[in-house]
């Protein structure tokens, strides 16, 4: 209900009380999602989240009955506005990510030299729990891929997403717009394309490699393919790129057969394999390399989950773990 009374409250059937000014945010929204998709080499989903959240903010300001342009916003306004989505009770996550969006508008007012100083700074974003993601158990993984039915039709495809979603730690989007111009097999690498356009080379392994291999030689090179897709990897029957949410899918079934209780996405192989290298040792440098994090910060989410594997090796093997916090006397 939150999100509805949210809805509710800033739909867009408000009535426009300052038309000059609302002209004005529409022409500096305007030239700001051309700023993010062409500068910022964001990507269309991106632009549209950050103007949405944009969008509300100016539909706080009718609320409110604030005739201000975009340049004349002050912090007070802001943390007003924050206070405002406080008392509606919208998620903390939610808020977070409105400030954020608030922060990166003026900040690009700012490089246009239309204000000195960002509004949203010095307002303090709520207090985030840090939500560790569902991994998954190598066994758990195994079971998942021995689950595909290789007698099927897309059989050798969907062996190969999942193992190259594990092998290699990729984003769904990052699969799903997988090239075979990307593919550097002679090499044992992937060239793949991330957030922000930004490009990086990744490793394949044996595994990842021969199942992509044997969907390649199987599948892929003899079935035909929808104009406008011959260099997309992963098609569907139709052969066209598969979408995101038929990759979701065809996990979940997978999962299913294999008999795994967790909640778990196309996704939740990108935690597992970054787990499972910090677990094994591998430095977090590297981790966060192959992940394409553009922040050390964003990976270290990776070193909670190794202190809770390790705490679990300590409380298994160690031997005061056997007196359950109490010493003898």
């Amino acid at each position: 209900m939150v999100s509805l009374r949210f809805a509710l409250e800033l739909s867009g059937m408000l009535v426009i009380l300052f038309p000059e000014i609302m002209n004005d945010w529409n022409q500096y929204l305007s030239d700001y999602q051309y700023f993010m998709s062409s500068e910022k080499s964001l990507s269309t989903n991106s632009v549209k989240a950050y103007s949405h959240d944009l969008s509300l903010f100016i539909r706080f300001l009718h609320y409110k009955n604030l005739e201000i342009s975009p340049t004349e916003v002050s912090q007070k306004v802001v943390l007003n506005y924050i206070q405002y989505l406080n008392k509606l009770e919208l998620a903390v996550s939610s808020q977070a990510r409105i400030l954020s969006g608030l922060r990166s508008f003026f900040n690009y007012l700012i490089i246009d030299d239309l204000i000195d100083s960002n509004p949203a700074d010095m307002v303090e974003l709520p207090k985030l729990r840090r939500k560790l993601p569902e991994v998954l158990s190598v066994a758990d993984v195994e079971a998942i891929i021995l689950a595909v039915d290789l007698s099927k039709v897309d059989g050798y495809r969907n062996r190969a997403m999942v193992e190259v979603l594990y092998g290699c730690g990729l984003r769904v989007s990052e699969l799903v717009s997988l090239k075979l111009s990307q593919l550097r097999l002679d090499i044992d690498c992937l060239t793949v394309v991330g957030k922000g356009n930004k490009q990086r080379l990744v490793p394949i392994g044996d595994l990842a490699k021969n199942a992509l291999c044997d969907y390649l030689d199987t599948r892929r090179n003899i079935q035909i393919v929808k104009s406008g897709n011959e260099d997309f990897v992963f098609l569907n029957k139709f052969g066209a790129s598969l979408s995101r949410i038929s990759i979701f899918s065809i996990i979940k079934e997978l999962a299913f057969k294999a008999g795994v209780k967790k909640k778990i996405s196309p996704h939740t192989f990108r935690h597992s394999f970054a787990t499972h290298l910090v677990e094994g040792g591998a430095d977090l440098r590297v981790v966060q390399t192959l992940l394409g994090h553009a922040s050390i910060l964003t990976t270290e989410i990776y070193t909670h989950l190794d202190a809770a594997y390790l705490k679990s090796t300590i409380n298994l093997y160690h031997p005061l773990s056997r007196l359950n916090g109490k010493r003898l006397k």
